[in-house]
């Protein structure tokens, strides 16, 4: 039984033909799937009815089989830039999901540091934002995406901003984190590399549809190495060809 499964949803913005037409995707617990597809494709619309911040106009999403109505703890949201709170600290701004709920305990703020060690900011807890550099304000965005522990995490293209040896750090820490808690990951990226990098599958979209799944098998625990190997060069041409293929 699939974790997250898309049941023929259909989603349309008013006046508008279908942005997401008929989608039919599984994703099975603890995998990580990678949606690619160029720019006006449907991905963030896609992601965002995961979220339950969109609802669709046919069809349902199911997760854990029971239907997504609406946003909740069970799911986690990375988004294309940090959007951290200027004026709170960097354990504030990890807390801020439990503190829209209620006041955080004892317990919390050690799950918001224990987040913050495996990540490499415990020395940076008292700190603003704007004390941090790029790739450690997308390190406090992962933290606070996952301190509600959310079965699922949606990440919208969220290293896209950052330099390129920046963004495989942050490559490394997201698939640690993810693997060792189980959670099932749903990404979205225009970079083919970063999505071979990351993912157990892949699916091309295109047009508001999917058009095209593969099979990423690669060894759980990626380094960086392997992208100078040619079974990984190999799975990126692969998803070049199927993108060039839904357009022509």
């Amino acid at each position: 039984m699939s974790f997250l499964d898309f049941d023929k949803v259909v989603f349309a913005y008013p006046g508008r033909p279908p942005v997401v037409d008929g989608i039919d995707w599984q994703v099975p617990a603890g995998e990580v799937h990678c949606l690619v597809g160029r720019s006006g494709c449907g991905k963030t619309t896609l992601l965002k009815l995961a979220a339950g911040l969109l609802r669709p106009q046919s069809g349902r999403i199911l997760l854990r089989e029971g239907e997504l109505v609406a946003p909740g703890p069970q799911v986690g949201f990375m988004f294309q830039a940090p959007v951290l709170l200027d004026w709170h600290r960097v354990l504030d701004n990890v807390l801020l999901p439990v503190s829209l709920q209620r006041r955080p305990g004892a317990e919390d703020i050690a799950r918001a540091q224990s987040l913050l060690d495996m990540l490499g900011l415990s020395t940076h807890a008292q700190h603003h934002p704007r004390q941090l550099s790029g790739g450690q304000q997308s390190r406090v965005a992962l933290a606070r995406a996952l301190i509600l522990d959310p079965a699922l995490l949606l990440l919208d293209e969220p290293f896209a901003a950052l330099d390129a040896i920046t963004r495989a750090d942050l490559q490394d820490d997201l698939l640690k984190m993810c693997r060792l808690r189980g959670t099932t990951v749903l990404f979205v990226t225009h970079d083919i590399t970063e999505a071979v990098y990351v993912g157990d599958r892949i699916a091309v979209m295109h047009a508001g549809r999917i058009v095209d799944a593969l099979p990423i098998d690669l060894p759980a625990h990626r380094t960086q190495a392997l992208r100078h190997e040619i079974p990984f060069n190999q799975y990126c041409a692969r998803v070049h060809a199927a993108m060039d293929r839904a357009r022509s």
